[in-house]
């Protein structure tokens, strides 16, 4: 039995984080969607409503910290996965606080990736709870 494919966001600033994203959530069988900046993050996710979102910290605009935190009280179903090459402690912190499921540091392996969105599937369909820790730094 196929599973229903999922709606995934992708936010970076940088087109080549967004084109292997976009790339190994569409290998996966889940439609990926992309955005270049917080703004366009919150507005794409509060009209797509993704199942999952990963979002890159520092960006033009609106950075992610602040999308996540307008994503989070618009549609706190949705779940975040915040990227960074910039992973302090108080980074993360803040992006537990606004209610990032995980925090993936940068450069990330492609396989990496491909583990988060399947134990992510794995975990909504085998429990209620959301929150994954593969990917914690």
């Amino acid at each position: 039995m196929r599973r229903k494919p999922m709606e995934i966001l992708i936010v970076d600033d940088q087109a080549g984080v967004r084109y292997l994203l976009e790339i190994i959530v569409r290998e996966a069988g889940h439609r990926a969607h992309t955005a270049q900046n917080g703004m366009e993050a919150v507005s794409l996710a509060l009209s797509i409503r993704p199942q999952l979102i990963f979002m890159d910290v520092r960006m033009p605009v609106m950075g992610g910290l602040e999308a996540l935190g307008k994503i989070k009280a618009a549609a706190p179903e949705i779940d975040v996965i915040i990227m960074t090459a910039y992973g302090s402690e108080e980074t993360v912190s803040q992006a537990m606080e606004l209610g990032a499921m995980c925090c993936l540091a940068k450069p990330f392996d492609v396989n990496e990736i491909k583990e988060i969105i399947l134990e992510y599937m794995w975990r909504k369909a085998n429990s209620s709870s959301s929150g994954i820790t593969a990917a914690s730094m």
